[in-house]
């Protein structure tokens, strides 16, 4: 199966799509993830999207859309994927097109003010690539799992996430007319803890 999870940023797309990878056995493909690895390592691609990411702005489209070709034409994609975080825009959906025929786009739909609070509370660990939130955590400053420090991602800033907001407001909500134009989009209540999303989207795709 190959799937498709929209939703604006700190929807939960990367949470469900790690579930859906382990009970579908297909891989997430998540571009955010290939940015931040290529960040870390300091990478020619790195240096050049680092200060993009910082200030919540998008990756040029040439940029993304031939990382994610690279990566759907490995052995791996062959029976199916999960897109997380691609699309973003009608101009990357329509090159999207040209290589590859998805079954469905997931929606996740999540209230503006609840999607602020998730991504704002959430700290990252650079030694173990652990992410957590601080409702969750005895120590807001030490990585529970090895001890490491904990941080705030440039893109999780409260002024940055609404900037990412109004980012994805204006250029990939009109994915979902795309999709559903298609007979394609499925849109699912994001709201709810994240057993309770993930049988939402479990049910819809066994229709």
């Amino acid at each position: 199966m190959k799937l498709i999870l929209l939703g604006a940023p700190g929807s939960g797309k990367g949470t469900m799509a790690q579930k859906l990878t382990t009970t579908l056995n297909i891989p997430q493909i998540s571009t955010g993830d290939i940015f931040r690895k290529n960040l870390k390592e300091e990478t020619p691609l790195g240096l050049q999207v680092k200060s993009i990411m910082a200030r919540g702005a998008l990756v040029p489209d040439e940029i993304t859309i031939e990382i994610v070709k690279n990566r759907l034409a490995e052995e791996d994609c062959a029976n199916g994927y999960i897109l997380d975080g691609f699309p973003r825009s009608l101009a990357q959906a329509a090159a999207l097109e040209t290589f590859q025929d998805i079954d469905f786009a997931v929606n996740l739909d999540v209230d503006k003010e609840t999607v602020v609070k998730r991504l704002s509370g959430r700290r990252f660990c650079p030694d173990c690539n652990g992410t957590y939130h601080i409702s969750t955590l005895e120590q807001e400053t030490v990585c529970p799992h090895c001890g490491g420090k904990l941080i705030i991602r440039a893109d999780d800033a409260e002024e940055t996430v609404r900037e990412r907001q109004r980012v994805y407001e204006t250029t990939t909500l009109p994915l979902l007319e795309f999709y559903k134009d298609r007979g394609k989009l499925i849109t699912v209540d994001g709201d709810g803890t994240v057993d309770e999303v993930y049988d939402r989207i479990l049910s819809v795709l066994k229709k």
